[in-house]
């Protein structure tokens, strides 16, 4: 357990100063994998799309699992396995760089330059945003993707191990694949959509804990009342309560009318404060970057505290 929460902190550590490799991402990989996997077996139907969900992460998590007992005895080797694990399945750095991005854009008024930038961080239409609309939805980025890029996958490898760890990246590539609404994958892909949506509730909930612990003085509280009062109104069961709890803390307002190809999605305000400007973008990047160091210490402390309860040896008699 304790090989495990230092492979943890130094895959975290590896994210902060390497962010994603450049080449040979094993992410990618299964992605393209999954992909060629889904153009052979699809079919319109939820039963197909469950086997699909099982097979890919099932594998995934198998393959962890079994890395974790070969190495359960060899705690240097397994404390490499969990930091490698840890790394490839983070994006915090990634996420981090990208939005800087598009707030430099936004900084020089290059309003096209920046629409087609964010196109990196969100799958909604970004040919007509302002200025304003783009920080939103980057800022909503970011609060989403701090939880699923970084705090989810750290909790479930606290609870899992290495098993948990690529199990969970699994079953989030899968819902960033299939489980969006497509005449396509409306029913093969609702088994990953819902998946993700229960292996993401306490990363979800951890996240927004935090980020109402991190809030600037004075905005602690509003941030708790946000995320109580406005997070059932999002789409998403788990992107509501970390994405509310950021409009709390920073004093914006997030939400409103999102537009993807030909469906309009309108979504209730999340926040009670002024609405988001370019400059709100470096204030999320640094919340959510002290949310992801509050969650691996807190998760590294919990794994390096937990003991396995020794096996009962046989009884003697006198």
């Amino acid at each position: 357990m304790r090989s495990r929460a230092a492979g943890l902190l130094l895959g975290f550590v590896a994210d902060r100063l390497l962010g994603d490799p450049s080449r040979w991402h094993p992410v990618a990989g299964f992605g393209r994998a999954a992909a060629a996997l889904e153009r052979a077996v699809h079919a319109d139907s939820r039963a197909q799309g469950a086997c699909y969900t099982t097979a890919l992460v099932g594998s995934s998590t198998l393959v962890g699992m079994a890395i974790d007992s070969s190495l359960g005895r060899r705690p240097v080797l397994h404390t490499v396995a969990v930091a490698a694990a840890t790394w490839a399945v983070l994006g915090g750095t990634s996420l981090g760089r990208e939005a800087s991005a598009v707030e430099r854009l936004l900084a020089d008024d290059d309003l096209p330059a920046a629409r087609d930038r964010l196109t990196h961080l969100v799958g909604r239409d970004t040919s007509r945003l302002d200025a304003s609309e783009i920080a939103r939805a980057t800022i909503e980025s970011v609060a989403e993707n701090t939880s699923d890029a970084v705090v989810a996958p750290l909790v479930l490898g606290g609870l899992g191990g290495i098993g948990g760890l690529l199990g969970y990246r699994a079953a989030n590539t899968l819902d960033a694949m299939v489980g969006h609404r497509s005449a396509r994958h409306e029913r093969f892909g609702w088994a990953s959509a819902r998946l993700d949506d229960v292996l993401n509730v306490p990363g979800s909930r951890l996240s927004a804990l935090l980020a109402c612990g991190f809030a600037p003085e004075g905005r602690r509280l509003e941030a708790l009342r946000t995320w109580r009062t406005d997070a059932a109104g999002h789409p998403s069961p788990n992107a509501g309560p970390v994405e509310s709890a950021f409009a709390g803390a920073l004093g914006v307002r997030l939400g409103g009318t999102n537009t993807y190809g030909s469906r309009v999605e309108r979504r209730p305000v999340m926040g009670s404060g002024r609405p988001a400007t370019p400059t709100d973008i470096a204030r999320a990047i640094r919340l959510a970057d002290r949310v992801g160091w509050g969650a691996i210490v807190l998760i590294a402390l919990a794994s390096g505290l937990s003991r396995r309860r020794p096996t009962a040896g046989p009884r003697t008699h006198d």
